[in-house]
């Protein structure tokens, strides 16, 4: 069996940091003081696709990165199988983030190997974050043990961001890269497009490289130019 690609170096993507996340302020505060090491909580997030469980887990490791603090972000959809060997290379950090349980639950070699990390992570002074669609109760049928621990967790829940939450996250993330957007153009991308953020995050990309070399605002003339056939 190979040894999965891990992100050991992962660079965490800039749009994805606790001031770009629209969305509850308490829970970022928490997030953001467990990160930084100023609380031990270990804390389970959940909710529907979309509604920025992997934004705030790798703006925790961002944030705890930049206070000198050792940090990892694991999506487990990319090791299931293999998680006894993903997780031994994250030993003795100091934050351990866990996108995506739902895609392991019900595995019981994988859910053997989350219980026995999480009670190292616990006897070794880490901390870990847990993300997943369903909340612990709601995974499927599994190893009770580990249903127990993760039901000890600090539980979060997240809501799917609405239009106007999707129109704040583009707006923020487009003036990063020094685009504007107005709300015509928002409006056609939503669309057009769709509304799934990681989508519309990775074509902002693209406008700004196309928008620079053609030296044109980006209006509907111009992605409808670009995008459509």
């Amino acid at each position: 069996m190979s040894t999965p690609q891990l992100p050991l170096a992962l660079r965490f993507p800039p749009d994805q940091r606790f001031d770009g996340f629209v969305g509850s302020d308490p829970v970022v505060a928490l997030l953001r003081a467990v990160a930084r090491g100023g609380l031990a909580d270990w804390v389970y997030v959940s909710g529907p696709a979309g509604s920025g469980k992997t934004h705030l887990l790798i703006a925790a490791c961002a944030e705890a990165t930049q206070c000198g603090r050792r940090a990892a972000y694991l999506p487990l959809a990319g090791c299931a199988g293999q998680v006894a060997e993903a997780v031994a290379m994250f030993e003795g950090f100091d934050l351990v983030c866990l996108d995506g349980l739902d895609a392991v639950a019900g595995q019981r070699g994988d859910e053997i190997a989350l219980f026995d990390f999480h009670n190292r992570a616990r006897s070794a002074g880490s901390t870990v974050l847990y993300a997943a669609q369903a909340t612990p109760a709601q995974l499927p049928p599994g190893l009770p043990d580990l249903r127990s621990r993760l039901g000890q967790c600090a539980q979060l829940t997240l809501a799917t961001l609405d239009d106007d939450g999707r129109r704040q996250v583009l707006r923020r993330r487009a003036a990063a890269r020094g685009l504007e957007l107005d709300e015509a153009v928002l409006d056609w991308l939503l669309r057009r497009v769709g509304r799934d953020l990681g989508t519309l995050t990775a074509l902002l990309d693209r406008l700004d490289r196309e928008s620079l070399a053609a030296q044109r605002r980006i209006t509907i003339p111009f992605l409808r130019q670009l995008l459509e056939p």
